[in-house]
């Protein structure tokens, strides 16, 4: 009889042989269900997503945390931002009130953006929902931010292409939430896919009512409020109370 084929009568060496047989088997069938988990079954598509995000204003107590997490997730030059948070000061004293609207890209359902962008740099994902910038096919015309309703885009100083946000994706990819969300201390963001109506975003949005910024232009954002003031400038005109907008943005307008 062969080495090889001579059977084992060693304690050790049989305990050794078998445990390294279960551990091999453990392996190939953990291998086979991250297969099978990853992979749809056959004949069957992956189920679309459709992200949104709802503000509960009434959480937000304007601390720009939200903003700082953003530009340090994404290195965003001084100047520029993909997030930031409007002060609203309403009334004539004493009788004044202050309110924060956090401010970013709605990712549109029917993004303006897209529409314009000559080259395809900017389109709106498929699976998801999200509207993205590729920055390799982007030349900078600045067509895109132009067309924004939302002022939600800009033109990087340094690498000048487009810029904005876009639900942190290399998060979201990987079953994150987006920074900004992740580091609200008054936890007044919830991020989800509203096409499950289990998800904790549906159920807000169906037990509160919410609004949208600028519905009258027909994109369809998918980033809604709980408790907004929308008040503009434009309203001093009515004599009885002042309204002031501070957008702590390089763009001191709002749009």
């Amino acid at each position: 009889m062969s080495n090889n084929s001579k059977p084992v009568t060693n304690r050790r060496a049989f305990v050794q042989k078998l445990v390294g047989g279960v551990a091999a088997t453990t392996v190939a069938s953990s291998a086979v269900a991250l297969s099978s988990a990853e992979t749809p079954p056959e004949g069957k598509k992956a189920k679309l997503k459709s992200y949104a995000m709802l503000i509960d204003t009434r959480r937000c107590i304007g601390c720009h945390t939200c903003s700082v997490s953003c530009k340090s997730e994404f290195d965003v030059p001084l100047g520029v931002t993909r997030s930031w948070v409007e002060y609203t000061e309403k009334g004539t004293y004493p009788n004044v009130s202050r309110h924060f609207l956090p401010r970013l890209c709605n990712q549109c359902r029917h993004p303006q953006c897209v529409d314009v962008c000559p080259t395809g740099a900017t389109y709106k994902r498929p699976q998801d929902g999200i509207v993205v910038v590729d920055s390799g096919q982007c030349i900078g015309c600045k067509y895109c931010i132009q067309a924004c309703p939302y002022d939600a885009r800009f033109l990087n100083p340094e690498t000048k292409v487009a810029e904005k946000c876009d639900f942190c994706i290399h998060r979201v990819s990987k079953g994150l939430v987006p920074s900004c969300v992740n580091s609200c201390i008054g936890e007044a963001r919830i991020f989800g896919d509203i096409s499950d109506p289990n998800s904790e975003i549906s159920r807000l949005l169906t037990t509160n009512p919410t609004t949208v910024l600028r519905p009258g232009k027909g994109t369809e954002p998918q980033v809604y409020y709980i408790g907004a003031d929308h008040s503009d400038e434009h309203e001093n005109n009515r004599g009885w109370y002042d309204v002031r907008i501070t957008t702590h943005r390089k763009e001191k307008g709002r749009r």
